[in-house]
């Protein structure tokens, strides 16, 4: 049988009473996907146990000395809050755990067949923020590519959307860790060498300045505005706006001639881009 590649749910037990942290732990032992990191007495301990495990699951009582349970949730960060299960001898604080934003809680002493269903609760909350949180790495991933800040949801859904990215006045390029910004009106030509690309822009020296980056091709055509940025051979883009002259040459090919005095290859195959370059 092929094992599961799901992480497993690494959980804190908070509670002041060390006979009910060890009766938890037992029943625990039950569910092999949870992995205890971390046994606290009171909510200070536990909020620096947060801090030191950053464990997915908390099971947190509601009545300690000095900080309890809905004191200790207040106390946390919004970045550092785990998945939180409370636990109490009292059913009067269930609808308190609720609108605390609990994904579950437990009624002392805890039964197994209620372990087990707030356990899957907790796995399905889970893998919503899990998804959650990929979703939002996309879509800033997204933003940072036009060079906007991160989109929402609703836009990245629109009809328009690339074409919205495409009329951006910059073209985002990633250079190491950094991103670049790189005005589109500067930019001469785009050619490939190798796994890498080559964009060719005004700069500030006398030639113009070349940013090298690892790309494909394709992933620069995604971003750019193919009527505006044609691609006129199986290695090259052109800025269809620093085209000043073009002549025919032998098997139906043809040389552009920038305005920075660089020329360029149109092949065969990429005839059709003639109309947008005149």
């Amino acid at each position: 049988m092929e094992t599961s590649a799901i992480a497993p749910l690494r959980a804190i037990v908070v509670d002041d009473e060390p006979l009910a942290r060890r009766g938890l732990e037992i029943r625990l032992a039950a569910h092999p996907d949870v992995e205890i990191v971390g046994h606290y007495g009171d909510g200070a301990a536990a909020i620096a146990g947060l801090r030191a495990h950053r464990p997915d699951l908390m099971f947190l009582d509601v009545q300690m000395p000095g900080m309890d349970g809905f004191q200790t949730l207040r106390a946390i960060p919004a970045s550092e809050m785990p998945l939180v299960v409370f636990v109490t001898a009292y059913d009067h604080y269930a609808i308190r755990a609720f609108e605390a934003s609990a994904t579950d809680y437990l009624l002392k002493p805890v039964e197994e067949s209620r372990l087990a269903q707030a356990l899957v609760r907790v796995r399905q909350a889970r893998a919503q923020r899990e998804a959650s949180g990929h979703c939002a790495h996309l879509l800033g991933l997204l933003g940072e590519l036009s060079g906007r800040p991160p989109l929402d949801l609703d836009e990245a859904l629109k009809p328009d959307a690339l074409d919205l990215l495409r009329r951006e006045e910059k073209l985002a390029v990633r250079d190491g860790g950094r991103t670049v910004r790189v005005d589109l009106h500067s930019i001469r030509w785009i050619d490939a060498a190798g796994d890498y690309m080559c964009i060719h822009t005004d700069g500030d020296a006398p030639n113009g300045t070349t940013l090298i980056l690892r790309a494909t091709m394709r992933e620069l055509e995604k971003q750019l505005d193919p009527q505006r940025f044609p691609r006129i051979h199986r290695s090259t883009i052109v800025n269809a706006r620093r085209v000043v002259e073009m002549r025919p040459h032998t098997n139906g090919e043809s040389f552009l001639l920038l305005d920075c005095g660089q020329e360029l290859k149109l092949s065969r195959s990429h005839r059709d881009k003639l109309a947008m370059l005149l």
